[in-house]
Order: C-alpha cells, then sequence, then structure tokens
C-alpha cells in the first residue's frame, strides 16, 4: 500500500516571498503536489481570515493550522469520521490549543504597563499601522487583525529589554514565540503540537498506512513543526539565518530564498518517493 505523504508548509518567507508575498516559484511543485494527491497543509501564524483567500488562490482544500499552532482548521466533510476534541465552526471542525485572543490582550495590558512605548501590538497599531509594519494592503491588513486566539507584537526596544519583556509575558502565564518581524503571545501551543495532533487524525483516518511528512520553514516560529516532522526543509532567508534545530538526522537547507527554494525541497522530497513522473 502506497504511504499516505503529507506536506506541513510556513507561508511568509516560505511559500510566499518575504518581500512580494508572492509564489511563483513554487508553482510548479505546487501542481506536482495536487497531481499525486498529497495534502499541502498550511501552518503560519496568519489567522483563518488571512489563510482562506490564499486557500482560494492556491485551489487548496486540505485542514490548515492558523496562529502559530493555537488552532487547526478541518473543512467539515473532510474526514469520514469527525476528529475528535473539535468543535463546529465556520464551516470547520476546530480543534484549538490556546485561550481567546482578549485573555491575551488582557495579560499584554498588564505587563505591558511596565514597558511604555516599548512594543505595540496589532490591536493597538490598527489596520493602518498594522499595514504600515508589514507592507499589506488594507484589506490584507484587516484579516491580519482578525485574531481568534494570539497577539502578535512589535518590539521596539533594545535586546535586553526584550528579553525582560518576554520573561514578564512567561512568568505570566504566556508563550512568545518569535517570527520573522513579529513575536507572538499565545498560550501553550506551537506549530509542532498542532502538526502532531492532525498527522494522528490523519493515522486514525488511514489505519494501514505509513505516514511520511515534510514540515517546511524559514524562522524561530516554525522549530517545533521542523523538529518533529519526518523530514524538515529550511528555507533560506534573505533577513536572518536559518532556524537552530536540535535534531541532525533528516534537515536540509534550501539554496534558494523564499518560493525557490521551497520549489527546490519540495522536488528533492517528491523524488525521494518517486514521485516526480506521476500524472
Amino acid at each position: 500500500m502506497r504511504p499516505l505523504l503529507l506536506v506541513f508548509s510556513d507561508l511568509d518567507g516560505s511559500l510566499l516571498d518575504h518581500h512580494s508575498y508572492d509564489f511563483d516559484a513554487a508553482l510548479g511543485q505546487l501542481e506536482a503536489l495536487d497531481r499525486a494527491g498529497i495534502p499541502l497543509i498550511l501552518a503560519t501564524s496568519k489567522t483563518r481570515a488571512e489563510i482562506e483567500p490564499l486557500r482560494r488562490r492556491l485551489g487548496n482544500c486540505h485542514p490548515f493550522i492558523a496562529e502559530n499552532g493555537a488552532a487547526v482548521f478541518v473543512p467539515e466533510g473532510y474526514f469520514p469520521v469527525t476528529p475528535e476534541d473539535t468543535l463546529r465552526r465556520f464551516g470547520y471542525c476546530v480543534r484549538t490549543f490556546a485561550a481567546p485572543r482578549d485573555y491575551w490582550l488582557t495579560l499584554l495590558d498588564e505587563v505591558g504597563c511596565r514597558f511604555p512605548g516599548e512594543f505595540i501590538g496589532f490591536q493597538a497599531a490598527g489596520v493602518d499601522g498594522i499595514a504600515t509594519m508589514t507592507g499589506l494592503d488594507a484589506t490584507a491588513a484587516a484579516g491580519a487583525n482578525q485574531r481568534d486566539y494570539s497577539e502578535p507584537v512589535r518590539w521596539l526596544g533594545s535586546e535586553a529589554r526584550r528579553q525582560e519583556f518576554v520573561a514578564a509575558l512567561v512568568d505570566a502565564g504566556a508563550r512568545v514565540q518569535q517570527g520573522g518581524r513579529f513575536m507572538a503571545v499565545s498560550g501553550d501551543c506551537d506549530k509542532g503540537q498542532a502538526l502532531r495532533w492532525l498527522r494522528n487524525v490523519f493515522l486514525a483516518q488511514h489505519p494501514a498506512r505509513v505516514v511520511h511528512d515534510l514540515a517546511i520553514g524559514d524562522s524561530g516560529n516554525d522549530r517545533d513543526m521542523l523538529e518533529v516532522a519526518e523530514t524538515a526543509l529550511l528555507i533560506r532567508s534573505p533577513v536572518h539565518p536559518f532556524p537552530a534545530l536540535q535534531r541532525k538526522e533528516g534537515v536540509w537547507h534550501s539554496e534558494a530564498m523564499g518560493p525557490g527554494g521551497w520549489a527546490e525541497g519540495v522536488e528533492r522530497w517528491l523524488q525521494r518517493y518517486h514521485i516526480e513522473h506521476e500524472e
């Protein structure tokens, strides 16, 4: 029986170009995954509101991981049996791993009074501020601000004070994950935990098949996902080094950046399973 192949991919800086957010360089391998029937599971810091338009552009109908692993969204009817521990919302079976956004906003207010003027969160920045910080247009920035389980923060102070800020948030019960531009404040969740849960759901639905999975990412908030997948593809970034991993085996580093590196790694991975010539 053919193994079950799964691809878990970060977006910004990986499938999407760090500066332009386009994915043209990856189109060939996106089509190869689609022809082979291999689920591409988007795993990102982005919100559901941001991910859904991109899924439509990609023609992607598979589950996705939002807000750095705070929730997994499985389209209703995707599996014959509804996954356990999920709630039906927005046309999905949703597995949550973090408290709602309001909880983290309150915590940031409590901790933030000790760091005045040294950080700004998305809610405080508003749509215009998010657009300025990210380069997104107003519609996309509004989607980025429609958060359910986390709050992105841009640090404005010194590195020493940033470390104090993060320590204070952690002491207050938050988990802080550093991405390419922002740190995400949320609960005890990450992309790795979400990947493991979803992989187990696939295994439960296909108990006779062996799973081989590939995780793709370029920054610190991808580290947990890259650690737990069978194969980790680290994408070269124009703005920061590869994330450091504890594992040594099964780790690939792309030569090209962004979607070019994504395509390079996915092609190599498909060749491992002799998928490249399938129609």
